[in-house]
């Protein structure tokens, strides 16, 4: 078995989970007037389904630029 490859999908794994939580955090930083925590808390599924969404894109983006 080549230890390198799957190191390699590990440190790739690690990375896109970084910039996935980067990306978050920057979105959050552009939409002030939006406290995704708080909405999440009270139950808000449009909320819920909106960040799905921006996870599944900043992942695709992330999963394109790492190829």
């Amino acid at each position: 078995m080549q230890w390198q490859i799957i190191a390699l999908n590990f440190i790739y794994a690690a990375l896109g989970l970084v910039l996935m939580f980067v990306a978050y955090k920057v979105f959050d930083w552009l939409s002030p007037r939006i406290d995704f925590e708080e909405e999440l808390k009270k139950g808000n599924i449009a909320v819920a389904i909106f960040i799905a969404a921006i996870f599944v894109t900043i992942g695709m983006v992330i999963g394109g630029a790492l190829k």
